[in-house]
């Protein structure tokens, strides 16, 4: 499928059907529009490669999901609103941003594998090293460069992968939590999730259900973190769901 440009030429997708998108999709870190072509084959949608990802362009500064809000939004300008929007993983903590900003834009939500508020438990400490160089860094006993070798060898996968702006916007949003927005969200909410969910384990979607007006939560047997890959059949029932509600 042939990639479209939204936004300027800002940012690259994939447009589905011949009509006004009714759906816009956001993928996770690290992935691209790619992983709704199966539960969106049929509608009029739009998948995008959030900037800095695929194809589309870096943002020109570090923020946080907010800021990924604010340049996709012009976006919904150009579709029949209001919308259904999908979002995965990172890209479902700028839907959130997103139903925030523009609610009369946005006729539901469909949320996966969201890490929408901290963990109840984190998981254990980071390595002994790591955190014996951040305090002597703190102290001014070791510098930036080594500190940065700590991060590079101790740091998530993600972390790891990313670099530049990009590196400052995963540290910043890793960092977020959504109570604020989850509670401000009149729009019907799905959470779609998979019972072996180690990214954002199912009690994130459970807790997240108690903050909104309006939401129904599906939890997925054994279906791991990439619901849009994995079980795209039960993305698109809740697609079609939400798309039932506002036509």
């Amino acid at each position: 499928m042939a990639l479209s440009s939204f936004v300027n030429g800002s940012v690259f997708g994939a447009q589905f059907g011949g009509d006004p998108a009714r759906v816009i999709a956001l993928h996770g870190w690290g992935r691209t529009h790619k992983d709704f072509d199966v539960c969106l084959e049929g509608l009029n949608a739009i998948s995008i490669d959030l900037p800095g990802f695929g194809v589309s362009p870096p943002p020109n500064q570090a923020g946080g999901a907010a800021m990924y809000a604010d340049l996709i939004s012009p976006i919904l300008d150009t579709c029949h609103t209001p919308v259904v929007v999908v979002g995965h993983s990172f890209g479902g903590r700028v839907a959130v941003h997103l139903a925030e900003q523009r609610p009369a834009a946005i006729g539901g939500l469909v949320l996966t594998g969201v890490p929408l508020l901290h963990r109840a438990h984190r998981k254990g400490r980071p390595a002994l090293r790591y955190q014996l160089g951040r305090l002597f860094h703190r102290w001014g006993l070791v510098n930036d460069n080594v500190l940065e070798g700590l991060k590079d060898k101790y740091g998530s996968a993600d972390y790891r992968s990313a670099s530049g702006v990009m590196r400052d916007i995963l540290v910043t949003v890793v960092n977020e939590s959504y109570e604020q927005q989850l509670r401000s969200i009149s729009a019907p909410v799905d959470l779609v999730w998979g019972d072996g969910d180690d990214a954002a384990p199912p009690e994130i979607a459970t807790r997240s259900e108690a903050l909104l007006t309006d939401a129904r939560m599906t939890l997925l047997g054994g279906i791991d973190h990439f619901v849009p890959t994995t079980a795209p059949s039960a993305l698109r029932e809740a697609i079609d769901r939400r798309l039932g509600a506002i036509q």
